[in-house]
């Protein structure tokens, strides 16, 4: 498709895509805390408890980064 094979399209969609959901999902998280009022320590715990998945993500592409250097 467009020139691309298969793994260059799911490179571009594993890191682009799956990391521009990221950022939606971290807004949404803050706009979360934000109506609710949460102040600082409850902003603290709810990227905490619903963004702490996302960095398993971050930490895998650096090693994958680190790894093939």
């Amino acid at each position: 498709m467009f020139g691309f094979n298969e793994e260059q399209i799911a490179w571009f969609g594993l890191t682009v895509g799956v990391g521009a959901f990221m950022l939606y999902m971290l807004f949404i998280i803050a706009q979360l805390a934000w109506e609710s009022k949460a102040g600082k320590f409850g902003t603290f715990v709810i990227f905490l408890g619903l963004a702490f998945g996302m960095l398993g993500f971050v930490v895998k592409l650096v090693i994958e980064w680190y790894m093939t250097r």
